[in-house]
């Protein structure tokens, strides 16, 4: 069930949707269907050495922005 809470924020119960700066005064753009409303996920970059070593946890982390409209992934390394 989707909830409106204000003008840019949309909750369900799966995930939070709302818009995101890249940085001050730049908004993040859906390079496909140009919409402004995503939703979050954390994806480890695993890599053959650290997993057959089992240091899977050690890897970094990308903060993934997926497009709540057509599901294009936008791709950030964690800094």
């Amino acid at each position: 069930m989707l909830q409106c809470v204000n003008n840019k924020t949309i909750m369900s119960k799966e995930k939070e949707v709302k818009e995101y700066f890249v940085r001050k005064g730049l908004k993040l753009e859906c390079v496909i269907c140009k919409s402004h409303l995503f939703w979050t996920r954390t994806t480890l970059m695993n890599t053959t050495g650290m997993s057959i070593m089992g240091l899977d946890w050690a890897n970094k982390h990308a903060t993934n922005y997926v497009c709540d409209s057509c599901g294009y992934v936008h791709w950030f390394l964690d800094k």
